[in-house]
């Protein structure tokens, strides 16, 4: 199973969603990070080596980016950005998600605020769009050219938004809902995310992912 989750918006919440649906996996899970911040919000060291955007402007063999990976624990692993690339050649990204079709693990892809690569997008089992329910959110994701297969959305009380508008616009459902909880926000800002992810979280991820 391969899902991809990205924001047309900056904050939606990204990165800490795809790092608490690999957390709350319960099969080996491959999180594979595009944008930069899954190191910090797992509490991991900061890597100082070359992640898959450095594998993506060389020649080297897909093979090689399991040298690259990151124990979170001993069910997941994180693939780590690298540093900024240019475009890549296209034929690097189709080489990336033939790589991830042969994997045998759960993969988890956080392409972050960026346009989802073609060859990732069309790859993926799952597309997802992670937002809340703000108007310039709705519409920089009405803008995009793709469509998500499904919305996690990240509710916050008093917005003029509904599911049902969003659902409308983006042409896809709501898959999830979920709360913007203190609880969580504490966890990533202590680094302990991977320690204390809430229960009611785990459960509702692990529920959507089946």
């Amino acid at each position: 199973m391969i899902t991809l989750c990205w924001a047309a918006k900056g904050g939606s919440g990204t990165t800490v969603v795809t790092a608490a649906m690999a957390l709350a996996a319960t099969e080996p899970t491959l999180l594979i990070d595009l944008d930069g911040d899954q190191p910090s919000v797992l509490g991991l060291p900061q890597p100082d080596g070359p992640g898959v955007r450095d594998w993506l402007r060389s020649e080297a063999e897909p093979r090689r980016l399991a040298d690259l990976e990151i124990a979170v624990d001993d069910r997941v692993a994180v693939l780590p950005a690298g540093r900024p690339t240019p475009d890549a050649d296209p034929r690097r990204w189709s080489l990336l998600a033939t790589w991830i079709r042969q994997e045998r693990r759960r993969v988890i892809i956080d392409v972050g605020t960026h346009r989802p690569p073609a060859q990732l997008f069309e790859a993926a089992d799952q597309t997802w769009l992670v937002t809340r329910p703000c108007y310039l959110a709705l519409r920089a994701a009405i803008a995009q050219p793709r469509r998500p297969t499904g919305i996690v959305l990240i509710d916050e009380p008093g917005r003029a938004l509904r599911p049902a508008d969003i659902e409308a616009s983006l042409g896809a459902p709501v898959v999830a809902t979920m709360l913007c909880d203190p609880a969580v926000a504490r966890a990533v800002d202590a680094g302990l995310l991977a320690s204390r992810l809430p229960g009611g979280m785990r459960r509702q991820l692990r529920a959507i992912a089946a």
